[in-house]
């Protein structure tokens, strides 16, 4: 993926990881179109930066996705990446039956929201030059942490599904997968201050110096992804299982 001169879409550039990385690919030079379902945190993202553009999406809705994906790509036909950010993390405890609501808004926020935003620009994307979709997975899709049952288990699923994107795409459009590890945001409650937890800026800062590696990796995982990722190829999974779920 070149690093600038690009028109980018993030999902679920609001607020976190999203809102972060949209203010970099812009300020090294990109037009970047940020989404998300609450416009006040949007207009915070772009604010006093010509280039950032904001236009409210809720992912979870598939006639707004196909409604979407006409109007961003009239306002702006050179769009070539699209950035599968948008998601959402619930604790849940499985030991009785409960309301499954949780479990299905993750499912729908975080895996048909990516599905259905590639569905709806794959045909754009793959017509323009030095065309990108990147996926943000997780950490958790490698090892899972127990009280996020099926978070884990949508990140593990697009982990998946980037894999078989990638082989269907290739010569077309990059597919990238970006999984972060626990980074402090406010993706769940006290995580934007959780001691041990990576702080935004500095995750941030690596993420952006592995896209300007030329060419740019597969799997763009900093080394606190990487404690995860390779944890059962180098014979941790257990150890690392265990640490990770201690509380």
């Amino acid at each position: 993926m070149k690093t600038s001169g690009n028109t980018i879409l993030v999902t679920g550039g609001g607020t976190g990881i999203g809102r972060a990385l949209a203010q970099a690919w812009h300020a090294a030079g990109n037009v970047v179109i940020v989404t998300g379902r609450t416009r006040e945190n949007l207009e915070e993202t772009v604010a006093g930066r010509e280039g950032l553009h904001a236009m409210p999406l809720d992912v979870t809705d598939p006639a707004a996705i196909a409604t979407f994906a006409k109007d961003v790509i009239a306002r702006f036909p050179a769009l070539n990446v699209l950035v599968n950010n948008a998601g959402i993390m619930r604790y849940e405890t499985l030991g009785a039956g409960r309301d499954l609501g949780d479990a299905e808004a993750t499912i729908v926020t975080n895996l048909l929201g990516p599905i259905r935003m590639t569905d709806a620009l794959v045909d754009h994307l793959a017509a323009q030059a030095d065309a990108a979709i990147i996926n943000v997975t997780s950490g958790l899709a490698f090892v899972p942490l127990v009280a996020t049952p099926t978070y884990n288990a949508t990140k593990a699923a697009m982990h998946s599904y980037t894999q078989s994107l990638r082989a269907q795409l290739a010569g077309r459009v990059e597919v990238i997968e970006l999984a972060p590890p626990a980074v402090q945001t406010d993706l769940t409650p006290g995580q934007s201050t959780r001691e041990g937890y990576l702080p935004l800026a500095t995750y941030t800062a690596q993420v952006m110096a592995l896209f300007g590696q030329v060419p740019t990796p597969a799997e763009v995982c900093v080394p606190n992804t990487l404690f995860l990722r390779n944890a059962e190829r180098e014979g941790r999974y257990d150890d690392v299982f265990a640490m990770i779920n201690q509380h």
